[in-house]
């Protein structure tokens, strides 16, 4: 879309802006004082500048456009920037405040994407993370439409984007079973036989470290009696604590999951895992908490410890006994 530079007109601008921040244009006209048919034929005149609808109707009140969201966003660094620039000029120190809107594709361990983001937080005290959850294809649409900036998830993106989005790995975990004192005591006596028939709380069907687990019980000829399927690994981990089955949990987060869970371990699946991908419109990172989440993500993912009472605990791999090292 090009356009002549005096195409923009910033009062338009922020009459849209009112009415998506209201989302109808009754509460709009009353903050702005002026009339809602005034109001709406000034966002016609922006939409007819820019050349796209920025608005649908949803019952009573509006919904924004895929376009309607992109102006929305950059409407909002334009009037923060405005409220800046008066208080600079009226004397007052204002931080910057840097945004950063992340999508966390829910088959993503929770406690992994919070590691992996926790670096971000603690190199930049004036950084603002928004953080948005749902399917990894939703969350690639919304930063195909610049409504995100990233997305963590456990798949690279798929080369049928509509537009060309890049897949940095940041790098593979481990996974180990893990359930209740008294289940992982019984599972752990010859593990891993001892999963067959037993009750099992596993990852969505549709996700890439569910593929590798039934590969992973298929040739070892195990059939476990799956109680439940889950998008969200919290909550998994939550039916797993409720004595309900063995779980899977990310290695490079077992101490916080038995700390939180009160879980302990069963086995290790050897050469069963997942990915974690930070996919982005950009070739190379820029955005400098991005590159401090890349920096260390890689430490972080290639944990595979849990400690306790002075020693390195090494949950066992496929039948073979625990190691303990001083």
């Amino acid at each position: 879309m090009s356009l002549p530079q005096n195409a923009l007109n910033y009062h338009h601008l922020r009459y849209f802006w009112e009415v998506a921040r209201a989302g109808n244009l009754r509460s709009a006209s009353e903050k702005l004082h002026v009339s809602q048919p005034t109001l709406s034929g000034q966002i016609k005149v922006l939409e007819d500048s820019l050349q796209k609808k920025l608005f649908e109707r949803s019952g009573r009140g509006l919904k924004l456009t895929d376009a309607g969201h992109l102006v929305l966003n950059y409407a909002n660094e334009i009037f923060q920037m405005g409220g800046k620039l008066l208080q600079a000029l009226d004397g007052k120190q204002s931080d910057m405040t840097v945004h950063l809107n992340i999508g966390i594709a829910d088959s993503l361990p929770k406690l992994v994407a919070w590691n992996l983001i926790r670096p971000a937080l603690l190199a930049n005290p004036r950084l603002q993370v928004t953080c948005s959850e749902a399917g990894t294809s939703d969350l690639l649409g919304q930063l195909a439409s610049l409504r995100l900036d990233v997305v963590l998830a456990d798949e690279p993106a798929p080369s049928t984007m509509r537009v060309k989005a890049y897949s940095h790995l940041l790098g593979e975990a481990g996974v180990v079973f893990c359930a209740t004192k008294k289940l992982a005591a019984k599972l752990r006596q010859g593990f891993p036989k001892s999963l067959d028939g037993a009750p099992a709380l596993l990852p969505a069907s549709r996700t890439a470290w569910r593929h590798q687990l039934d590969h992973w019980f298929e040739t070892h000829h195990i059939s476990p009696r799956v109680v439940a399927e889950f998008d969200d690994a919290a909550l998994m981990k939550t039916a797993s604590a409720d004595g309900l089955g063995f779980a899977p949990i990310a290695m490079p987060v077992l101490k916080d999951a038995m700390d939180l869970y009160g879980l302990q371990t069963v086995g290790r699946p050897a050469g069963v895992g997942f990915a974690c991908y930070l996919i982005t419109l950009e070739r190379s990172l820029r955005h400098p908490s991005v590159v401090a989440m890349a920096s260390q993500a890689r430490e972080i993912m290639k944990q595979t410890h849990v400690r306790g009472g002075g020693k390195t605990l090494t949950p066992p791999a496929d039948g073979a006994k625990p190691v303990a090292k001083r």
